[in-house]
C-alpha cells in the first residue's frame, strides 16, 4: 500500500502540466481502488470544478461546477471531513448533474485535499454497486489525499504562472528585509554533479588537469575572500576561508586526487567523491550540517566547471535581475556583478546559511523556502521581491508595478525622515527617556550603525563567529573578534552572550542530534557541559575588555539558579586568570542572563540576588509559553508575541524587576516592531535591543507619544482574547495619533 501510495505521488509530482498531473491522478488512483470511477474538483473562486475523471463523461471536465454549499461534493468542502454513502441518490445533499452520466453510480466515497488548512479541492470515487467503502478504502483515499496536497498546490500554481499570471505571488520566510522590482534569474547548476564512470587513460595527465582545477579554484576563492577582506567583512571573509580548507589534500582535494590514483577520470573522482559526501550530509538530521552538503556540490560543480569548460565561469548581467534559484550558494552570490544582484529567492535553505548572511551583509532583499518557484517558468519574467513580508510576485500589471514603485520611493523618502531625527535622543511627548540598542552578529558596518543612534549593543551574538568557522575559533581569534566589537562602540555597553548554539543554530563542528533540539542541549547548557570551551571564551571577553568599562555577559537559555551559580563561579575563574596574567586592573564585567525560559519568572527574586541585569529573549519566551516552534511552517500561525498571555508575562517580568531592583531591557523581535514597543513602552520597559534597520523608526515613533496615553491603551489591551484584537486595538490608537506610517 505505501508503494502505491508513493508511485501516485510521484507520478503526479513529475506531471509536466496541471491537466496531465490530475488526469494520472484519477486514473492511477481508479486502478489502486479498483472502482469504476475517480473524479478530482478544484475548488475555484468560491466553486468546485470537476477538473478531471476517469469515469465520468470527459466532455463535462471544466464545465461542471458547483458551490461548496450544493451537492454531496460541495458538502466534504463544507465539512473538510470525508462522505462515505453506499447509495449516493438517497442522500439528501444528492445533486444529479446530466452532462457527467453519472446516474448509474450509486456507491460513493470523497475526501477533501487541504493544504495548510485550507480546502483546494475534493477526490472522488463511485462505484455501480451500491454498497459502503470500507474503513481500510476510505483510510487509503484520506491518506492520499494528505501527501498530494502540496503537489496539487505546486502543479495549481505553476499553471497560473503560465495561464494567468497577473497577481500570482508566491509566500517564503524572509532571509534579508527590502523590496525591489527587477525580471527573474533562473539559475540551476550549469553542469550536473552526477557524472558517469569513466577511467583514465593516463593517470598522471588526469592528475595534472584535476590540479589545475583544483588551483583556478582556489585562486578565484582566495580572490573572493581578499575582495571581502578590503571591506573588511571578516566573517563572510571566514565563509570563503572555509571553502577553500575543503579543497587542501586533507579535505575533499584530497580524496578526488585519490579516485584518480585508482583509475577514475578526473571528472568522474570529483563526482563520485561529492556525491558520495553530499548523501552523507543530507542523512543528518542536523539542518545546519545538512546545508553543508550544499557547500560540497557548490565546490563539486565549480571544479567540474574547470574541468570541463572553464571558459564559462563568469556571470555576465546587462540589467539587474533577481535569483531565483534552489539553494544559493556563498560563491554563486559572490561571483554576480556589483549592483546586478538586487534580490534573492531560493527554495532551500535557512536564515543562518551563507548565502543569507550574505544577502544581510550585500543588503540584498532574500527570501527563502519559496515551495516550487524553480519550476514555475517565471525565468525572465518581471518580479515584486516584497521580502519584508516574504513574498514574491509574479509578473505585476502595469498598475500593480507603479505602485510598487511608489511604496519604494515614498518608503525611501519615509527613511530619510526617520533616520533625520536619530541622533536625537529617544524621548516620549512627556519626557521619558528610552534606551536604544542594537542587536549585532556580524562586524560589518558596525562601526557605522552605532554610530548612527544607538546607545550601544545591546545583545551581540558571539555564535555567529563560531558557526562560520570550520572549528571553534582560538582565544586569541575570539579577542581579536570583540576588540572589534568593543571598539565600535566608542566606550558605549556592550552585552556579549556566551555561546548559544543548538536548537536553530548549530554548530557544523559540533553536531547535535536530538529529537526536540529547542527543549535540549543548548545555550548555557551546552558550555556548562563544555567549560574548557566556556573558560576561553570568557577570557578572551575579558582580554579584550581589559580596562574598559563597556562589557556585560550575558548567559542564554538559563532555567535554575543553579545554572547561574556554576556560570558565575567560572566567570570568577577566568576573571583572576586574566587579571593575574594579562591584565591587573582588569574592570568586572557585569552579568545578566536572558529571560526566556518561563520558570524564571517566578524567581526573579534569587535572580536579583545573583546578577546586575535580565534581557528578556522575546521570541523564545513567546514559543515557550505558548508551546510552539516558530521555526516550524505548520504551526507557525500559532506563534503571537500579541497574544494577551505573552503581554501579561511580560508585565509580570517588568513589575518584578522593578521590585527587585534588577535593570531589564528586551532584545528579541518584539523590541524592533512599532506595535510592539507601544506595548512595551507603557509597560515601563525603558531598554530596548533591535537590529540596526529598526532603530530610527523607532526612535522616531518614540519620540511621537505619550507614555501617560500608552499606559492607558496597555490596560484595554491586556483585556482582550487574542493578538489580532491586542494589533487593531495598537493599530487604532496609532492612527488616531496619526501615526499611520507605522502600519
Amino acid at each position: 500500500m505505501l508503494k502505491t501510495l508513493r508511485d501516485i505521488t510521484q507520478a503526479v509530482a513529475s506531471a509536466d502540466d496541471l491537466q496531465s498531473a490530475l488526469s494520472l491522478l484519477v486514473t492511477q488512483t481508479k486502478l489502486a481502488m479498483a472502482t469504476q470511477c475517480c473524479s478530482i474538483y478544484i475548488l475555484e473562486e468560491h466553486e468546485l470544478v470537476l477538473s478531471a475523471t476517469d469515469g465520468l463523461d470527459p466532455n463535462a471536465i471544466g464545465n461542471v461546477k458547483m458551490p461548496v454549499t450544493q451537492g454531496l461534493v460541495g458538502l466534504v468542502a463544507e465539512r473538510e471531513e470525508p462522505v462515505n454513502v453506499a447509495d449516493a441518490h438517497l442522500h439528501p445533499r444528492f445533486k444529479l448533474f446530466s452532462e457527467v452520466a453519472e446516474d448509474s453510480f450509486r456507491a460513493f466515497l470523497a475526501v477533501p485535499i487541504i493544504y495548510q488548512k485550507l480546502i483546494i479541492g475534493v477526490l472522488v470515487v463511485q462505484q455501480a454497486e451500491a454498497r459502503q467503502f470500507s474503513e481500510a478504502e476510505e483510510a487509503f483515499l484520506m491518506t492520499l489525499a494528505a501527501q498530494l496536497a502540496m503537489t496539487v498546490r505546486e502543479q495549481r500554481k505553476r499553471a497560473e504562472v503560465a495561464s494567468a499570471p497577473n497577481q500570482l505571488y508566491y509566500s517564503g520566510t524572509t532571509a534579508a528585509n527590502g523590496v525591489v522590482i527587477a525580471h527573474a534569474m533562473v539559475l540551476g547548476a550549469d553542469i550536473p554533479l552526477e557524472q558517469p564512470d569513466t577511467f583514465a587513460s593516463d593517470i598522471n595527465a588526469e592528475q595534472a588537469m584535476l590540479q589545475q582545477a583544483l588551483s583556478a579554484c582556489r585562486n578565484t576563492l582566495s580572490g573572493l575572500s581578499q575582495r571581502f577582506d578590503g571591506e573588511n567583512e571578516k566573517e563572510v571573509q571566514s565563509i570563503f576561508s572555509a571553502l577553500l580548507l575543503l579543497l587542501d589534500d586533507t579535505s575533499l582535494g584530497g580524496e578526488y586526487a585519490r579516485e584518480v590514483a585508482q583509475g577514475l577520470s578526473a571528472v568522474s573522482a570529483v563526482s563520485r567523491v561529492s556525491l558520495r559526501y553530499i548523501a552523507q550530509f543530507q542523512q543528518m538530521q542536523d539542518p545546519y550540517l545538512q546545508e553543508r552538503a550544499n557547500d560540497i556540490r557548490d565546490l563539486g560543480q565549480r571544479v567540474l566547471r574547470q574541468l570541463i569548460e572553464p571558459q564559462k565561469m563568469h556571470i555576465e548581467l546587462d540589467v539587474p535581475v533577481i535569483l531565483v534559484t534552489k539553494e544559493a550558494t556563498a560563491t554563486m552570490l559572490a561571483e554576480f556583478p556589483q549592483h546586478k544582484l538586487v534580490g534573492i529567492v531560493t527554495e532551500l535553505g535557512g536564515v543562518n546559511s551563507h548565502a543569507a548572511i550574505l544577502a544581510r551583509a550585500f543588503g540584498v532583499p532574500a527570501i527563502i523556502g519559496v515551495e516550487g518557484v524553480l519550476n514555475a517558468g517565471i525565468d525572465g519574467k518581471q518580479l515584486v521581491l516584497n521580502a519584508t513580508r516574504g513574498q514574491v510576485l509574479v509578473s505585476p500589471t502595469p498598475t500593480l508595478i507603479r505602485e510598487y514603485r511608489q511604496l519604494i520611493s515614498a518608503e525611501k523618502a519615509l527613511q530619510k525622515r526617520f533616520s533625520d531625527e536619530l541622533p536625537l535622543p529617544a524621548k516620549t511627548l512627556d519626557e521619558r527617556r528610552v534606551h536604544l540598542y542594537l542587536n549585532a552578529g556580524l562586524l560589518s558596518s558596525l562601526a557605522s550603525e552605532i554610530a548612527e543612534g544607538a546607545d550601544g549593543i545591546g545583545l551581540y551574538r558571539t555564535e555567529i563567529p563560531f558557526m562560520l568557522q570550520p572549528r571553534f575559533p582560538s582565544e586569541s581569534e575570539q579577542v581579536e573578534v570583540y576588540k572589534q566589537v568593543l571598539d565600535a562602540a566608542i566606550g558605549r555597553p556592550v552585552v556579549m552572550r556566551t555561546l548559544d548554539v543548538g536548537g536553530d543554530k548549530p554548530l557544523s563542528y559540533l553536531p547535535i542530534i536530538e529529537e526536540n533540539p529547542f527543549l535540549g542541549w543548548r545555550g548555557i547548557r551546552l558550555t556548562l557541559d563544555h567549560p574548557e570551551l566556556f573558560l576561553v571564551q570568557l577570557r578572551a571577553m575579558l582580554n579584550a575588555s581589559a580596562v574598559r568599562d563597556q562589557l556585560h555577559i550575558l548567559l542564554p537559555m538559563v532555567c535554575c539558579l543553579d545554572e547561574i551559580d556554576q556560570a558565575i563561579a567560572y566567570l570568577e575563574q577566568a576573571y583572576l586568570e586574566v587579571k593575574q596574567d594579562l591584565h591587573p586592573h582588569l574592570v568586572r564585567p557585569k552579568i545578566g542572563i536572558m529571560l526566556e525560559v518561563p520558570v524564571l519568572l517566578f524567581q526573579l527574586e534569587e535572580v536579583a540576588k545573583r546578577v546586575d541585569f535580565v534581557s528578556v529573549g522575546s521570541n523564545d519566551l513567546t514559543q515557550y509559553l505558548l508551546a510552539v516552534d516558530r521555526n516550524n511552517p505548520r504551526v507557525s500561525t500559532l506563534y503571537d508575541c500579541y497574544h494577551p498571555g505573552i503581554l501579561r508575562a511580560l508585565k509580570h517580568a517588568r513589575i518584578d524587576c522593578d521590585k527587585y531592583q534588577l535593570p531589564v531591557s528586551v532584545c528579541g523581535e518584539l523590541a524592533g516592531e512599532p506595535i510592539g514597543v507601544i506595548l512595551l513602552v507603557a509597560m515601563g520597559y525603558d531598554q530596548l535591543s533591535m537590529n540596526q534597520g529598526s532603530l530610527a523608526k523607532i526612535n522616531y515613533l518614540i519620540r511621537r507619544v505619550s507614555y501617560a496615553d500608552l499606559s492607558e491603551l496597555l490596560d484595554k489591551a491586556l483585556s482582550l482574547t487574542n493578538g489580532t484584537e491586542v494589533r487593531q486595538l495598537v493599530t487604532a490608537y496609532l492612527k488616531a495619533a496619526q501615526l499611520d506610517e507605522f502600519l
